[in-house]
This record gives C-alpha cells, sequence and structure tokens, in this order.
C-alpha cells in the first residue's frame, strides 16, 4: 500500500496535465454556441473590477455553459436560480413545496394531484400556469426530443390540465420517485410553443420562474443574474449573481485567491491552502458524486475482453487514489447507492487485490509477454479511458488508476479528447450520483436503453430490478429489489468504481447562509438550493 501511494504520487507530480480547453458546464451540450448579449454586462475584467466591491453582489467560479435547458440537459448549477420545479428539496434532500403549494396521491387510480401557487409570474411578467407543467413535461417525454431526462417520466400514462392551477399525473404504477423528478425545471410554453426543443434561442436567453433572472450572457465570460423582485416565495437578499466563467481549476483557485471570485468549488489540493486563512471559509462537503470507469460497451472491445473487467476492477488501489488525489477527501466506491437508504453493503467490493486480479486474467487464458502485458489470441490486453479536459482532478484519477492497471500487466493508457466520442471510445472516466430517491441516477444509468446509459449496457435481471423498486411504494419490496440491483451489477459491472469524492467550496466569509451539511449531488450540484436566504455582510 505504502509503495503504491508514493508512486502514484511521484507519478502525479510528473504527469499532472495542465487543463485542456473549456469544458461544458453541466447542463450544457456540446456543439452549441451561446450567442446572446444584452446590455449591463461588460467584459471578464471589468466584472472583477466594478462588482467585487458592491457588497450585495456575489461572484461564483463556474464552468463554461453552451446552453441553459434543464428539460434537455441532466443538471446545471445555474437551474436552480432561474426555473422552478413543481416540488424541491431542502437541505436534508427531502422533498418540499415549489410551484405547487400541495398535492395528493390516489392509490386506486395511480394518480398525483398537483395544486399550484396562484398569482406567479413569468420573469417577463406572464403568468405562470398549470398549462405550463404539462407543456414541459410533454416536451420531455417526447423522444424526437431526445431528453436524457426521459425515463423518469416514463410511467405516465396521461396529464390532465383541470384548471390553471390544478393538474393531475395518473402514473402506470406507484413510485416514490416521481416527486423527487417533479423537481424538474418547468418552462413556459408561451415562449417554447413550436420551438426546437434542443435548438431554440430561449436557451441562451431563458426565461423561469425563480428567484433570479438572466440580465447579461457574455459568451464565454460570465453569466450574470439579478434577483427578481416578483419571486413567489420572497425577494432574495443578495441584489446580483455572477457565474464568471473559469473552467480551467488552477485559475479558479488564483481568482479565489485575488478576490475576483467569491465562491468557487476548487479541488481538494487547491481547497486546502485556503483553509484557516483569515477571509475565508472552507466547506468540505459530502456527496453523492461518485467516479469511476465506464466501460463502453458499444465498442466491439468489450465484445471479446468483458471477461477480464472483473480483473480490472481488483487491481485498483482505490485508497490510494483518495489519499494521492484527493488528499483524502472522499471514501472508496463499490456501487450507486452507498449514500442512499437502499445501499447494500454486502455487495463484492472489488477490494484491492492485484494478485486476483493477475488470477483471473490467467484463467481467462490470457499469458504475459516480453514487454510484462498480458495478452490472448496475439492481442495484447488494454484500453484507453477517455477524460473530459478541464476536470484535473478526474484527469489524475484516470492517470493514476491507468498506472495501477500497467502494474498488473493491463496495458492502460489516458486520452483527453477535445470531444467525448460515447459510440467509439473504450472507456470513460464517467461521474455520477444523487443524493435523491434511489431511483435516480440507477433506472435512466443502467437500464437497458435508457436516457442516461452511455456505456450501452444492458442486464436484463438488472432491467427487472429497477423496474420492480421503482414500481412500488414499499420500503421493504423496493429494499429487496435494491439489493439484487446492486448484486447482479456487482456480478455483471458496467463501470469499474472508483471513489465518491467531497465537494470543497471555498467561499468569503462575508457571504452567510450556505448550509454545510446539505449532502451535494453530481459534480458537487446543490449548495444554492437556499441561496434566496442568503445574505453578503460588509
Amino acid at each position: 500500500m505504502k509503495k503504491t501511494l508514493s508512486l502514484l504520487l511521484v507519478i502525479l507530480m510528473l504527469l499532472n496535465l495542465p487543463a485542456c480547453g473549456t469544458s461544458s458546464a453541466s447542463g450544457s451540450t456540446p456543439g452549441s454556441q451561446a450567442s446572446t448579449d444584452l446590455s449591463g454586462l461588460q467584459d471578464a475584467d471589468s466584472v472583477s473590477n466594478s462588482q467585487t466591491d458592491a457588497s450585495h453582489t456575489l461572484i461564483y467560479g463556474s464552468g463554461d455553459y453552451t446552453r441553459i435547458n434543464p428539460a434537455m440537459d441532466e443538471h446545471g448549477e445555474i437551474n436552480i436560480l432561474i426555473f422552478n420545479g413543481l416540488t424541491a428539496h431542502n437541505g436534508k434532500n427531502e422533498v418540499i413545496p415549489g410551484l405547487a403549494k400541495s398535492w395528493e396521491f390516489d392509490e386506486v387510480s395511480c394518480t398525483y394531484t398537483f395544486h399550484l401557487e396562484k398569482g406567479v409570474k413569468w420573469h417577463d411578467g406572464e403568468p405562470f400556469t398549470a398549462n405550463d407543467v404539462k407543456f414541459t413535461i410533454e416536451a420531455i417525454m417526447n423522444p424526437e426530443n431526445g431528453s436524457e431526462n426521459s425515463p423518469n417520466y416514463e410511467d405516465v400514462e396521461e396529464i390532465t390540465v383541470i384548471d390553471e392551477t390544478t393538474i393531475s399525473f395518473k402514473l402506470s404504477a406507484p413510485n416514490v420517485a416521481f416527486l423527487d423528478y417533479m423537481t424538474m425545471a418547468i418552462l413556459p410554453e408561451h415562449l417554447l410553443s413550436g420551438e426546437d426543443m434542443q435548438e431554440s434561442d430561449f436557451f441562451r436567453n431563458p426565461i423561469g420562474t425563480g428567484p433570479y433572472k438572466l440580465e447579461s450572457w457574455d459568451v464565454g465570460q460570465a453569466i450574470s443574474l439579478v434577483k427578481n423582485e416578483d419571486y413567489f416565495k420572497g425577494v432574495p437578499n443578495i441584489d446580483r449573481l455572477i457565474f464568471k466563467i473559469v473552467p480551467d481549476d488552477n485559475a479558479r483557485a488564483m481568482q479565489m485567491e485575488s478576490g475576483e471570485l467569491n465562491l468557487a468549488l476548487l479541488t481538494p489540493k487547491d481547497a486546502q491552502a485556503f483553509s484557516g486563512k483569515e477571509g475565508y471559509n472552507c466547506y468540505d462537503m459530502k456527496t453523492s458524486d461518485y467516479r469511476g470507469i465506464l466501460f463502453n460497451f458499444q465498442n466491439e472491445y468489450w465484445t471479446k475482453n468483458k471477461d477480464i473487467i472483473p480483473a480490472i476492477c481488483y487491481a485498483i488501489d482505490r485508497q490510494a487514489i483518495i489519499d494521492a488525489v484527493l488528499l483524502g477527501q472522499g471514501v472508496p466506491a463499490y456501487g450507486p447507492l452507498q449514500r442512499n437508504i437502499y445501499n447494500n453493503e454486502a455487495v463484492e467490493h472489488y477490494d484491492y487485490n492485484p494478485e486476483k486480479a493477475k488470477e483471473i486474467l490467467e484463467s481467462s487464458g490470457c499469458t504475459m509477454n516480453s514487454d510484462g502485458f498480458y495478452e490472448r489470441d496475439g492481442e495484447v490486453i488494454g484500453f484507453v479511458i477517455s477524460v473530459g479536459a478541464g476536470d484535473q482532478v478526474r484527469i489524475d484519477i484516470a492517470l493514476a488508476a491507468s498506472q495501477q492497471l500497467r502494474q498488473v500487466g493491463i496495458d492502460c493508457s489516458v486520452d483527453i479528447p477535445a470531444q467525448v466520442d460515447w459510440g467509439g471510445q473504450m472507456a470513460y472516466l464517467i461521474g455520477w450520483g444523487s443524493p435523491f430517491d434511489a431511483d435516480d441516477h440507477t433506472y435512466k444509468v443502467f437500464g437497458t436503453n435508457k436516457g442516461a446509459n452511455y456505456s450501452g449496457y444492458s442486464n436484463p435481471l438488472v432491467d427487472q430490478y429497477l423496474t420492480e423498486a421503482r414500481q412500488s411504494d414499499d420500503p421493504a419490496v423496493r429494499a429487496k429489489a435494491y439489493d439484487k440491483f446492486q448484486a447482479e451489477l456487482a456480478k455483471d459491472p458496467a463501470f469499474a468504481f472508483i471513489c465518491y469524492v467531497d465537494a470543497n467550496y471555498v467561499a468569503a466569509s462575508s457571504i452567510q447562509g450556505i448550509s454545510p451539511d446539505t449532502v451535494m449531488g453530481h459534480h458537487g450540484v446543490g449548495i444554492f438550493w437556499n441561496v434566496a436566504e442568503w445574505v453578503i455582510t460588509d
């Protein structure tokens, strides 16, 4: 263990790659270009110079956005600021009222009926109604729109607008996760009816009902939001939020140090430098956000070599990676539900065992060649892990894992492509995870042909158990189904799970109201859940 950790530290110092280019933030899509340039925002330098002194402006170090489209995309930190769902989550990740002030569930007809807040307005002054809700969910469900959120609403059979403030959803089976999924941002029908839900300019000039509204968008530089004076839940305390685009992890830390930013999610190494430093508060927050190696089963390599995946899982020293890359800020991962009430601790963890990894390879007909790598049928056993540019922690995890795999005789390397080729790549350093209902980030990630199943993974038993779990509102039934799902996934891995990562936020000490105990979601998303209550002190 000590030898492995020391080697990793040396490797990471030698091979630590700078972030390359810019990456699309959560909620953005590769290839689309933001073109909105509204009045009220200068260039990034003028943002930092003119706004940093304003006691009622918060400048957040953000990844880049090419669009803000919560209906089609999985997530985005900015979504919760501009939009509302029928429901919301509190600091304990429990479902609470949002645009719906109340609801009831009829067990006989399997129907949810939501009663909406009255007098809510879109940012353009138009009234919000139940028709907007129907429009949004139907747009997500429409397969022609290609939303990765569509599996969340598969069991919706009928949507009925009863009146302007009442709407019902008839489901094919009970699904407790449905209330979690109704946190989905509702979009304005009057602005999007007839529009292309992937390409509409609306998603570069979004109008919502949320606590903040878009003031301006300087592409690649900053997105400026101002508080919504008509917000139905009460006017926020902070006047302006600026998402300053800083995709590079190292640059984000430097700008936090210089005062150009006053809130940012940093790498563990960079966050550590602010610990105990006057003028800053550090928030080391737990997450449900895991990292692992996604095997792309659409690539023919895994058709021939799927049987070696358990060897790959055993060859990874998870704790060494956590110590070297995350500086201890995380825990080893063995499955997708470790931060969920339905976690099955008893499944195979694939604890670090290089000898067992070699045993599996050799029992599968692999032999060691003169270069120190296993081969079978004349072909070297090895693959490439692709990693998205800009995420230094992910890059370092991939580098560490690839080195460990090479130590057991698997010829593994790392590639940082300009654009991810989901269908063609061999493997990817993936991240997923949800602090909400267990159905979230399992059904659509591991279910056959579901919207977020980027690996092409398919296992009939996994499909069966996930369906059983989502179609029951009995906790005992769900627990049994999720136990079987996790056991089957461990037996037939879609990913080589590596670690859960903490979210290391650093904030200026003048910012008050951040909830430090809330479990964050994928990419550390969730810190803004109560932003309307935050204040900036002088």
